[in-house]
């Protein structure tokens, strides 16, 4: 097994120079730690990968106060067992784009999680290894880690990032591997021995630590640098008119905090999402039970402007037809969240033209380019095709 990480660690008692090789790392703490890395190692992962010399910055990218404000820190779901760490979210990153974790090596993960589109999925269904189709259009990505309850897919079925994502490789329409087959698949690339050590320590390579590395990388997906923050940094206070947004965009944020439409009640925080699943009213009688009685997960509102089509499945085309819905579509059901009530009968907004195209406008404020074009998020493999 080629060793492709060396530790030597000293106490310092006098001055030093570091050494001044190009494949040596030296961290300065109360210790010395140099990490060498083998030229090997460097060479077996440039055959495949395209990974900068230096990891991306996972583990402490310092968020702005406006955007942890709110709430929005207190929505974090990493467990103590599995924080980001840069070796382990750029494995996730590696994992997440490899069409490996396939059974017949045709999707990834980002098949169907396109980081142009916020990593959703531009189809109505998503399209498995074997050209099948999935149940229900693929929930956005971005913004995982800020969903206090933990729980993911449509119906909240997974109890954690951690078991959500090992799901669709077992599944028999998505990616349709066994936990088992997945293990051998990888345990042949060299390139994982080399980033499982980085990762964990050594080279040993088992479903767990796969799903630890998954969810490093997905909750590390955090999109907080849209025009909207602009306006919150400049003014701290989301009532205020915001001096970068035009009168429609003011006007739909206004809306959309109002309790006139209430939006921002099921899409609460800076990070605009739900505190578990609800019943948005799509359908008096229901097709799709959902988590029960037709409840399904409220997705977060970052760059919603990119992640159509809508709900969990993908009934909207466009922006205009959710709001919409929510204007005047919304069906009764025993089982209506009570915050599209009035009475015995559902509540109806009556906006006008203008008020709508205002809250469709302050949605797009949402959209974050810096995120959607972010190389750490990107596809690393040289040929992915």
């Amino acid at each position: 097994m080629t060793l492709t990480h060396k530790f030597l660690t000293f106490f310092l008692a006098v001055s030093f120079l570091s050494c001044s090789s190009e494949n040596e790392y030296l961290e300065l703490t109360d210790d010395v730690t140099i990490d060498i890395d083998s030229n090997s190692d460097l060479e077996i992962l440039a055959e495949t990968l395209n990974l900068p010399a230096n990891s991306f910055n996972y583990e402490n990218v310092i968020l702005p106060n406006h955007f942890l404000a709110n709430g929005t820190a207190q929505e974090d779901n990493t467990p103590n067992n599995n924080p980001i760490t840069d070796e382990g979210a750029t494995l996730g990153r590696v994992l997440f784009y490899d069409k490996q974790l396939s059974v017949n090596n045709a999707v990834s993960c980002a098949s169907c999680h396109d980081q142009s589109t916020g990593f959703s999925d531009v189809n109505t269904l998503s399209v498995g290894f074997n050209g099948e189709l999935t149940a229900r259009n693929s929930m956005v990505l971005a913004n995982a880690k800020f969903y206090d309850n933990g729980r993911f897919f449509w119906d909240e079925r997974a109890e954690s990032l951690e078991e959500q994502v090992l799901l669709p490789i077992q599944d028999a329409v998505e990616m349709g591997l066994t936990l088992d087959e997945l293990e051998s698949k990888l345990q042949n690339e060299a390139y994982y021995s080399v980033l499982f050590t980085r990762a964990f320590g050594d080279d040993e390579i088992s479903s767990e630590r796969i799903a630890l590395a998954l969810a490093q990388f997905v909750r590390s997906m955090v999109s907080y640098q849209s025009k909207y923050d602009e306006g919150l940094a400049q003014t701290n206070n989301q009532n205020a008119n915001f001096p970068n947004f035009t009168a429609s965009e003011n006007l739909g944020k206004n809306l959309f905090f109002s309790n006139r439409t209430r939006c921002s009640d099921c899409h609460d925080t800076n990070a605009f999402v739900g505190d578990r699943a609800r019943n948005n009213g799509l359908d008096a009688v229901l097709t799709d039970e959902g988590r029960n009685d037709g409840e399904f997960k409220v997705p977060s509102l970052r760059n919603i402007e990119l992640t159509a089509p809508f709900m969990h499945d993908g009934r909207f085309s466009t922006l205009e037809e959710v709001i919409e819905h929510y204007n005047s579509g919304v069906q009764n059901s025993a089982d209506l969240d009570g915050r599209l009530r009035q009475g015995n009968g559902v509540r109806r907004l009556n906006l006008t033209d203008a008020e709508k195209q205002a809250l469709v406008d302050f949605l797009r404020t949402l959209t974050d380019e810096e995120f959607i074009f972010d190389e750490k998020f990107s596809d690393p493999f040289v040929n992915n095709e």
